[in-house]
């Protein structure tokens, strides 16, 4: 299926609301293993893009090149719709043509972008402060003029809640959407009610994220599904997963002067080498053998 075929399938299962489960994927390893499992999406994670490419807080840090190159990285290497993070454009109105128009070219199904005051934090982060609700309406009415096809969906974020509470959070989503965003993500609802009166209040596909540790609870892809949300995003799962079995690895090696061998934490080289395409190079160098 060709980038514009699968943009189309998303484009019309999101409008139709149909639910979809999207894991968060932060590098080539992460979003190869997600592709195979069959997902309905990925989301790039610029918490996880910070973490794994920079080595650094979801602070503000990453830059457009940063995030747009691991963007396009991933869209080529993948077959599942890529949801993606693009913080909050990189600027002022002009930015966020460029990138949407520059993500789209990327291959990217999905563009997210919140009304967070530069720098930005990591939505489960303290500090947050969001742009005036008249800038990021401007903001979203540029990036849905900007892009090129309507099934390149735009995705607004706030993250009013944490500041100014879960009214004024519903009223951005509800002005975000009549300016024209595709889906509404209202970020950190604080407990399940929550999840519903915003469900209740805004008329659009609804993103639900779904942080371990984090401002909201944990809620199931079957419980999500019954308050009335669209995309349920768990973004940092699989980075939390990799970093603890590194550590567990690490540990063991450096304290034992051993590998612990294949097995829980560590996958055998074989299926290593499949996962990342030995396998075809293998096939390659035996067809054009001398």
């Amino acid at each position: 299926m060709s980038t514009e075929e699968r943009r189309a399938d998303f484009s019309a299962r999101i409008r139709t609301r149909e639910f979809t489960l999207a894991p968060g994927v932060f590098d080539m390893v992460s979003a190869r293993l997600a592709d195979t499992a069959g997902f309905d999406a990925l989301y790039m994670s610029g918490y996880g893009i910070a973490a794994s490419h920079l080595g650094l807080p979801d602070a503000g840090l990453s830059s457009f090149a940063d995030l747009h190159d691991r963007a396009r990285t991933i869209a080529a290497g993948t077959d599942t719709p890529l949801i993606a993070d693009a913080d909050t454009g990189f600027g002022g109105l002009l930015n966020v043509r460029h990138t949407v128009q520059a993500y789209e070219a990327a291959g990217v199904a999905a563009i997210q972008l919140e009304d967070q005051e530069f720098p930005k934090k990591c939505g489960h982060a303290h500090g947050r402060r969001v742009v005036p609700t008249a800038d990021m309406v401007r903001k979203v009415e540029v990036a849905v003029d900007s892009r090129r096809n309507d099934d390149v969906l735009i995705i607004a974020r706030t993250d009013a809640r944490s500041s100014l509470g879960l009214d004024e959070a519903i009223a951005r989503g509800r002005a975000y959407a009549d300016a024209g965003a595709d889906v509404i993500f209202v970020e950190s609802p604080e407990t399940e009610a929550e999840f519903g009166h915003i469900a209740d209040q805004i008329d659009a596909p609804l993103v639900a994220n779904m942080v371990e540790g984090g401002y909201s609870p944990l809620l199931s892809a079957d419980r999500l599904t019954e308050l009335g949300f669209t995309i349920g995003l768990f973004p940092v799962s699989g980075l939390a997963a990799a970093a603890a079995a590194l550590a567990s690895v690490y540990t063991t090696l450096r304290t034992t002067g051993a590998s612990p061998g294949p097995g829980e934490h560590l996958l055998p080289i074989p299926e290593l080498h499949a996962l990342m395409g030995m396998n075809e190079v293998n096939a390659f160098d035996e067809r054009w053998a001398d």
